[in-house]
């Protein structure tokens, strides 16, 4: 076969392959340009999940005629300052998008910039052939029509999935950039039906954004999620994230933007999990939203076509902000669990389901005709387990936690707050407390080693353990005693007391992967809290075990002032607090 060079028409098509996958990459670029631009208004429609239309209009500074012209060919750009692709601050910059989507698709787009003189102008290409600028109809911005996508290339359209699922790919990239621009207003339409209208927040960044993640994700997330507002060494992480125990069996709701640009990264997500890996089961992940501002110089965002990967010069650095940032915001929210428990609970005590409405005056006189409780076999007799009002506190004010009252099944404290009633497993509210307690030891710096009776000499490459040499001294705080034993080789004399017998040489290696990549020795620490977290649960009060009143209330009051107290180890929520008024509307007192 001769070697040759490709055709534009082909050349073309190859990037569309690779930057417009579905019609969602597609919406996702428009919408980006638009941004870009310098847009206060998106306006997207789209018609069969996008295979028969696309269209993006925007009231952004638009494009002269020349630009029109320039706009489709390929890697052609207005965003690229002295061709330095190490500092891009715009979204787009590889001029591939509106070339690549023509070559596959019918593709018109109209622009008038807000000086012009002679009116829009519009072109037109069709397949990868290009029709001369003519003038049209329209007002300042830009509009783009993207039709028969994917009719170049018919092979790609089998490899779609459903409308259903290729619409619902659209509006997660549309709500996803929306996240990152509450000062932007966007509205979607599908088929004909509204199915986004997001206007303009115009409040500070973080109620914006608050306001902004609230329409999007619903109250739910925004009742159990706590703010972040972190700065560190010319970072800036707002957002916000989930409570523990508001969480999810996928990572689907976890949104990750890096100055505005959505992006799934594996450092991000690894970061998240490491703040949150000692609050929830594995098979569990929490609800965040974090949007990260950082030099533009400190990262490359020129990995992908799709631009949704990212590269960081000094990765440590931003893990360790974004763990640092959740683990304090989680820290600040105390015992809070999630409110969607309490209602679940509700919900499960309406009996066959019924709304909790007050019932008929006939109902209420049906339902009183029964025994008076002096007339009722045992209810004027002394309980077989009876303690005295005085062996419990009587005042419950300042206690958020209240009283307790009773006990159920040697498992369930019951306790009494000024606004109602507080339902806590004592098995798992005890296992947090007493996590909490070895988490403080190790934070000390001061973890407890066991000295080898033989130090084990462990060999790797010589990057591997020059790295761990480096930080010797950083893990020596945590137990690990070790020193270089020549080129590549490390002597180990202590390990982790918490650690007990474990696999010396694989510990070893899995810390010098992790330090070399996010420049910090976050494994082990990790590691020792999961030890911590399978002590703490075997350590803690079972369930089954009788409590006296005092054991109670001191299980009440430590658990009101100790962090992450609302959900054990695993995620799950410690206690669940019922409002009075709640309760009064199963009896149909309100």
């Amino acid at each position: 076969m001769i070697l040759r060079r490709l055709p534009e028409e082909i050349v073309n098509r190859i990037a569309a392959g690779e930057v417009v996958e579905r019609p969602a990459s597609a919406v996702k670029e428009l919408a980006e340009n638009a941004i870009d631009a310098g847009a206060s208004r998106i306006d997207i429609a789209t018609i069969g999940a996008g295979r028969e239309l696309i269209s993006v209009s925007d009231n952004g500074k638009g494009m002269t005629v020349q630009e029109l012209s320039l706009c489709i060919e390929r890697h052609a750009t207005s965003k690229l300052d002295d061709d330095d692709l190490f500092n891009i601050s715009s979204l787009g910059f590889r001029g591939e998008a509106l070339p690549s989507i023509g070559s596959v698709s019918r593709l018109t787009i109209t622009s008038r910039t807000a000086v012009a003189k002679d009116g829009a102008w519009m072109i037109a290409v069709t397949g990868g052939a290009i029709s001369p600028p003519k003038p049209a109809a329209g007002g300042p911005g830009t509009r783009v029509e993207v039709r028969d996508l994917f009719y170049a290339t018919p092979a790609r359209l089998k490899f779609l999935k459903s409308e259903q699922t290729e619409q619902a790919a659209i509006t997660d990239s549309v709500k996803r950039l929306a996240m990152a621009h509450p000062e932007i207003s966007f509205s979607l339409t599908h088929n004909g039906r509204r199915a986004l209208d997001l206007g303009i927040e115009q409040d500070d960044l973080l109620s914006a954004q608050g306001a902004r993640l609230g329409a999007i994700m619903g109250r739910d997330f925004t009742a159990n999620s706590i703010a972040i507002d972190a700065r560190r060494d010319g970072l800036h992480l707002t957002g916000r994230a989930g409570l523990p125990t508001y969480h999810r069996g996928t990572a689907q709701m976890q949104y990750l933007f890096v100055n505005g640009r959505p992006v799934r990264d594996r450092l991000l997500h690894g970061a998240v999990r490491g703040a949150y890996q000692d609050f929830l089961a594995r098979d569990r992940h929490p609800a965040v939203v974090l949007f990260l501002d950082i030099d533009p110089r400190q990262v490359d965002v020129n990995v992908h076509p799709a631009k949704a990967e990212v590269r960081f010069r000094d990765a440590g650095i931003i893990r360790g902000l974004i763990v640092s940032a959740l683990r304090h915001a989680l820290a600040d929210a105390g015992h809070r669990a999630s409110s969607t428990i309490s209602m679940a609970a509700l919900g499960a005590m309406r009996p066959g389901g019924l709304p909790m409405e007050r019932p008929s005056q006939g109902l209420l006189h049906t339902a009183m005709q029964f025994q008076a409780p002096d007339q009722m076999t045992g209810f004027s007799e002394p309980s077989a387990r009876f303690e005295t009002p005085d062996h419990f506190a009587p005042n419950m004010t300042g206690y958020p936690l209240g009283v307790a009252r009773g006990q159920l099944h040697a498992t369930y404290i019951i306790a009494q707050t000024d606004s109602g009633i507080v339902i806590v497993d004592q098995h798992a509210a005890h296992e947090r407390l007493v996590l909490e307690r070895m988490k403080s030891h190790l934070e000390t710096g001061n973890a407890p080693g066991q000295i080898l009776l033989l130090p084990e000499v462990v060999e790797m490459e010589e990057d591997a353990a020059a790295a761990l040499a480096a930080r010797a001294t950083e893990l020596a705080a945590f137990g690990l005693v070790l020193e270089a034993f020549g080129p590549g080789a490390i002597m180990v004399r202590e390990t982790p007391a918490l650690l007990g017998d474990c696999d010396i040489a694989g510990l070893l290696r899995d810390l010098a992967d992790d330090i070399r990549e996010w420049g910090a020795a976050y494994s082990l620490k990790e590691r020792l809290e999961e030890v911590c977290a399978s002590m703490a649960c075997h350590g803690s009060v079972r369930a089954g075990r009788t409590l006296n009143a005092n054991e109670m209330n001191a299980l009440l009051r430590e658990m009101e002032t100790t962090p992450h107290s609302g959900q054990c180890n695993h995620g799950r929520p410690t206690y669940i607090e019922l409002k009075l008024a709640d309760i009064e509307k199963l009896f149909g007192r309100r």
